[in-house]
């Protein structure tokens, strides 16, 4: 058996997550600066998820799913990294089996995943009403796509798209590789939920702080059952949620 160099993984970590969601990280931090120095301030700004691309109908489709299929391309390339690891070492169980990706136990999984979505979405309301109520909370428009008869399923697209990225890149990957590189699973969990948090700031501290806590939850879970499906569940059902309600909902409320 032969072992993947330690520097190679740290560099290989770098390189992954410079070109997803640790730039999304730095560019978050950026625009939260600047919310913060504009004359409204971070609680007078808003944070769109799913902005409109275009003023016509199908450009403005094919921008978004675009867009989403090229968010996804950091999970092709975190995954195709981790089933490279069979050529130091073929004694390595397949990749599904690694990350918990197997289709054997769907109802569980499922299930599991529900119940977290429930656990992290009702005290998450609550952390985001605080927020605003501090003014360190932007106001997040889920959904600024127009009534089409495409919008609810791509909003669906985009929320399984965030899961899937999310889950995979800093639950799957990343524990992987920095069990590799001989981190606690303290570290890991902690590290992982900080990162988690900081590209979600431009939505503002609260946001970042919820997500945080979020990813202390999940990364705990991930370590005790060795099962992402739950994880990707519990992502897209919250996404779901706020997206599509949003986009139902925005005009009856009065939120836009």
């Amino acid at each position: 058996m032969t072992t993947v160099p330690r520097r190679a993984l740290r560099a290989e970590v770098w390189i992954v997550l410079g070109l997803s969601l640790g730039q999304s990280a730095v560019y978050a931090v950026v625009s939260l600066v600047r919310k913060a120095l504009s004359d409204a301030g971070i609680g007078g700004s808003t944070a769109t998820l799913n902005p409109t691309r275009d003023t016509s109908a199908w450009l403005d489709l094919v921008l978004n799913l675009l867009s989403i299929g090229f968010a996804l391309v950091p999970v092709a390339l975190a995954l195709y990294l981790l089933s490279a690891d069979r050529r130091w070492d073929p004694t390595l169980p397949r990749l599904r089996e690694r990350l918990g990706l197997t289709g054997d136990r769907p109802g569980l999984d499922v299930a599991w995943g529900a119940a977290l979505a429930a656990l992290i979405g009702i005290p998450g309301l609550g952390v985001y009403f605080a927020g605003r109520a501090l003014g360190v909370t932007a106001e997040v428009v889920a959904s600024d796509l127009s009534a089409h008869w495409w919008t609810v399923p791509v909003l669906v697209l985009s929320a399984v798209q965030n899961a899937v990225l999310e889950e995979v890149v800093v639950v799957g990957y990343l524990f992987t590789r920095l069990r590799q590189l001989r981190w606690g699973p303290l570290a890991i969990v902690v590290v992982a939920a900080l990162l988690r948090g900081s590209y979600h700031l431009y939505q503002g501290v609260g946001q970042g702080l919820g997500n945080v806590a979020m990813g202390l939850l999940l990364g705990w879970f991930y370590l005790r059952t060795g099962r992402l499906w739950p994880l990707i569940v519990a992502h897209t059902i919250l996404d779901v949620v706020a997206f599509v309600g949003y986009a139902l909902l925005a005009d009856t409320l009065g939120l836009r």
